[in-house]
């Protein structure tokens, strides 16, 4: 008797595929700007993110990660590339197909004052995504205008009021909401928290996480804040003049860092832990132009490691096995690098400032 072969499961495919993006500007430079020179802001950007993950790009101001979000949504159009979302090419799109596209991913931007309409009142203003995306009547959008603003955390009174009338936090809870009227998979979180105050970034953060686990949320997380990145990163890219230098899990980046890059900006995460070892020197210099990157590595006239092949040639991408890819030719030569792990100091440390306080704290016997 013959036995058919179970078919296999296949694996499910990504919700977003980026391939080799790229996007460069034409910027007026010499007297009266009458010359120009080309910006290559994107550089050959690619990375896969599955429903309900976030897959977050950290860098210096002027990387080119805010450029990536703007492209994911075609904001401003790639000079090369693919986008794919639930396998639609989205730079295949028409502007009509483009248009319905705009229910499946959305954008918080990062400046919470300019990113509403102060003229329009909040339940309009979230009513606006249902007028473009739904088929739903009057009654049903006030409804629905309710809905989100309870899954934000704000009354629904808060409908009838503008957006001056309410403080950071709450404005950014108010572009949350808009971003969820259409029901998206996915949404593109543009430095959503960094012109918050502390405990405020917390509290959106959090919204954040608990919106992900309810709806099963993906999110593309831009941020320059390494301890930020670390509370919401599944997967991560460290992005330096328009390429990534590093990307794969974050927790195992954070752990084990390869490219010098990661090291130096790891290793300047403030840890509780007293014994910590630094083992990479502070990061000198100032960022190169992108008007003139330096050649090969554009890394090299800043890295504590370069060699004089770095000079010359451009690193790409190499998988180190574990998940990680990290473009630098010497990353293997490198010494282990103290990662960000340590929540704590060691016990050891915590036993010997007890017996320090308990010491000074006791009464002469």
């Amino acid at each position: 008797m013959t036995i058919a072969a179970s078919p296999v499961a296949q694996p499910e495919a990504p919700l977003l595929e980026v391939r080799d993006l790229a996007r460069a500007f034409t910027v007026s430079q010499g007297l009266f700007g009458r010359a120009s020179a080309r910006v290559r802001a994107v550089d050959g950007v690619s990375f896969d993110l599955d429903a309900g993950s976030t897959f977050a790009i950290v860098g210096e101001s002027g990387c080119g990660k805010s450029t990536v979000a703007r492209l994911l949504l075609r904001l401003i159009e790639p000079d090369g590339g693919s986008i794919r979302l639930e396998g639609d090419d989205l730079r295949a799109l028409d502007p009509a197909a483009l248009r319905r596209s705009r229910a499946r991913i959305q954008m918080v931007f990062q400046d919470p004052y300019g990113s509403l309409n102060p003229r329009i009142r909040v339940g309009d203003m979230l009513a606006e995504p249902l007028l473009l995306h739904t088929h739903l009547d009057k009654a049903a959008r006030g409804q629905r205008v309710a809905e989100l603003l309870s899954l934000v955390g704000l009354p629904t009174e808060a409908a009838n009021r503008y957006p001056h009338e309410f403080s950071g936090g709450q404005r950014q809870r108010l572009a949350i909401a808009r971003a969820l009227a259409a029901s998206p998979r996915l949404i593109v979180c543009d430095e959503p928290v960094s012109a918050l105050d502390v405990s405020i970034q917390a509290q959106i953060l959090n919204l954040l996480a608990d919106l992900q686990e309810r709806f099963n949320l993906a999110y593309v997380f831009i941020s320059h804040d390494l301890a930020v990145v670390r509370q919401v990163a599944d997967q991560l890219a460290v992005m330096y003049l328009g390429r990534f230098a590093e990307t794969g899990p974050a927790e195992r980046i954070f752990a084990a860092p390869r490219h010098p890059y990661t090291r130096a900006l790891l290793s300047a995460v403030p840890v509780p832990n007293p014994e910590r070892a630094v083992t990479e020197p502070a990061l000198g210099g100032d960022v190169p132009s992108p008007l003139n990157p330096p050649s090969g590595c554009a890394f090299h006239t800043r890295c504590p490691h370069a060699r004089e092949r770095c000079a010359t040639e451009r690193p790409v991408l190499e998988a180190t096995g574990d998940g990680v890819q990290v473009a630098c030719w010497f990353w293997r030569d490198l010494p282990p690098a103290v990662g960000v792990t340590e929540s704590s100091p060691p016990d050891k440390t915590l036993s010997r400032l007890q017996a320090a306080f308990l010491r000074h704290s006791s009464p002469p016997s």
